[in-house]
């Protein structure tokens, strides 16, 4: 069965993406820690990361950087943070999350956005990838 994420892929599940390519898929977390929380996954499902074939994990890596240096220069923070945990959803992902401060990491946290702030922030990332 299908993983969210490949249905997110395939636009059977709606999401605020950001960026996609080829082979890889950045959209909001639905439940962001932080304003700006992006998801980056790889388009090939994969449950572990380092599962993946290594011209795969060192293109999410690529594309991860690629997306994080654009949510730093779009949403006001003091560093964009990295961690991949993996046990929600069995399809590696990696969350980028704007950081203030140790707590911005903390998963325990998240925050409620209108679909309006979700597509402003959808907005800012993109301007700043072109």
């Amino acid at each position: 069965m299908p993983s969210i994420f490949t249905k997110i892929i395939n636009g059977e599940i709606p999401s605020y993406k950001i960026i996609e390519d080829e082979n890889y898929f950045a959209f909001l977390d639905i439940n962001p820690n932080t304003v700006g929380h992006t998801l980056c996954i790889p388009k090939q499902e994969v449950d572990k990361i380092f599962d993946l074939s290594e011209e795969t994990y060192m293109g999410l890596m690529r594309f991860s950087r690629k997306v994080a240096i654009a949510i730093e220069k779009a949403i006001p923070c003091k560093r964009v943070g990295m961690t991949v945990i993996g046990l929600e959803v069995p399809h590696t992902h990696v969350h980028l999350i704007p950081l203030q401060n140790m707590q911005s990491m903390d998963f325990r946290n998240s925050q409620k956005l209108t679909p309006e702030e979700f597509q402003e922030i959808v907005a800012k990332i993109r301007a700043e990838l072109s």
